[in-house]
C-alpha cells in the first residue's frame, strides 16, 4: 500500500541523507511492513507542499506503547530509503 504523507523540511532533509531512519506517526492508516510512504515536504509557514518528495519502504512497525514510551494511538515506523528525491 502507498501512503501519501506530509513531512516538515527539517525532517525531510535527514531522511533523504540517510540519518533519519524512522517516522513517529499517528497509527491511523494501518501501516504494515512492506508498505511504501511517499514523504512530501510541507512548509508550515505557507501551508503548501514545496515540491520535494521521496519514497521510503516500511521495514518495521512498533505499536506497543508500554514500556517504550509511545503515546497511545501512535506508532514508530522503521524506514528504508527506496528512491532518491523525486521531481
Amino acid at each position: 500500500m502507498l501512503h501519501d504523507l506530509k513531512i516538515w523540511p527539517e525532517h525531510y532533509d535527514v531522511v533523504v541523507d540517510g540519518r533519519k531512519r524512522f517516522e513517529l506517526r499517528r497509527d491511523d492508516r494501518d501501516f504494515q511492513v512492506g508498505d511504501t510512504l511517499m514523504l512530501r515536504e510541507w512548509c508550515l509557514e505557507t501551508e503548501t507542499y514545496t515540491g520535494r518528495s521521496v519514497l521510503v519502504r516500511v521495514a518495521f512497525v512498533l505499536r506497543e506503547a508500554e514500556p517504550f514510551g509511545l503515546m497511545e494511538g501512535f506508532c514508530a515506523i522503521s524506514i528504508e530509503l527506496e528512491s532518491e528525491e523525486l521531481p
